[in-house]
């Protein structure tokens, strides 16, 4: 192939959308925590950031603060519109927390969802699964060879779905949780026959709650094909006076592998300018999230200015004169 036309045919099939997962233990999420300017803004902002995002520790008992926070953000900046799922209240006493997802609805759905069912009681806060659809562009679907009989690469052709399964462990049995949360993986990975999961949300799995020995002997660290993509040793702490590695979020599945472009935690302060007084009205936590790289080669993508001016270089070669 001609260079030049190398290069154009490069520049129009280059095409690939980022879609972020997010986890996000909210602090204690009240009406009266949200009715805050600045927390409702800095709030927005985060959410804003991503296609899918579990919010854990909402405490809410009026019910008006998910409502009021989803306002908002479909207001915030047309990247929306927004859609909510909410588990029931969950807990063992008095003190109840519901995990909320924040979603885009016009990139993905919600095909199905379910609260474990702990028979044992082993969970404080029993995960709240549900199974998203992905967003996908080159209209080929399902497994097996390309249009053209060659091998399929993998992408969102061979995902079209994706389960999450979001913890809020709590720091009085962290080990235990976290071992009966792979029983959750079978289940869950048996009940859609799908190997595609991500594990997310405050699991409580560093420092004082979970020595490094005992983690690195739960069974979703020593079973092959769990991929714990927040590193150890990343702070996911606000404070100055701790680093650890509360939250987290694990891949596992080959297909779900493949698109992980990349992982962390979202310093908000720094990135918002805040405060560590101001940054603790939002949480004492930051987020964490995986942004995946979804294909979308058949899909026409808008040309930058870049990107005419170097077509406008390269036309005389690729349209010679005759």
């Amino acid at each position: 192939m001609h260079y030049p036309t190398a290069l154009l045919f490069l520049i129009l099939a280059n095409g690939a959308q980022a879609f972020r997962i997010c986890a996000f233990n909210a602090q204690r999420l009240t009406l009266a925590k949200v009715a805050r300017e600045q927390v409702m803004d800095t709030l927005v902002r985060i959410l804003a950031r991503c296609d899918i995002m579990v919010l854990q520790e909402v405490v809410d008992s009026s019910g008006s603060a998910i409502p009021l926070l989803l306002r908002e953000l479909n207001r915030f900046d047309g990247s929306g519109p927004y859609s909510t799922l909410s588990s029931p209240q969950l807990g063992r006493s008095t003190y109840m927390e519901t995990y909320v997802y924040f979603y885009r609805s016009h990139k993905t759905q919600v095909l199905s969802s379910y609260v474990y069912n702990d028979e044992d009681d082993v969970f404080a806060r029993e995960p709240f699964v549900a199974q998203f659809s992905l967003p996908s562009n080159d209209g080929l679907g399902g497994e097996g060879p390309g249009v053209d009989g060659s091998p399929r690469s993998l992408g969102l052709a061979v995902l079209p779905s994706l389960v999450l399964v979001p913890l809020h462990t709590t720091p009085k049995a962290v080990e235990k949780e976290l071992n009966a949360l792979y029983d959750v993986f079978l289940e869950v990975s048996q009940h859609w026959q799908s190997k595609d999961v991500i594990l997310l949300g405050d699991f409580n799995a560093d420092c004082a709650s979970l020595t490094k020995k005992r983690l690195d002997k739960l069974e979703l660290r020593t079973e092959p094909g769990f991929h714990w993509v927040i590193a150890d040793g990343e702070d996911t702490t606000v404070r100055a006076s701790t680093h650890c590695t509360y939250d987290r979020v694990v891949l596992h599945g080959e297909r779900c592998r493949s698109l992980l472009h990349t992982a962390a935690a979202f310093d908000f302060p720094t990135s918002f300018q805040l405060t560590e007084e101001e940054a603790l009205n939002i949480s004492d936590h930051y987020p964490v999230e995986v942004e995946l790289k979804l294909s979308q080669a058949h899909s026409v993508q808008p040309l930058s200015l870049t990107v005419l001016l170097l077509l406008s270089l390269l036309s005389p070669q690729l349209c010679p004169a005759a």
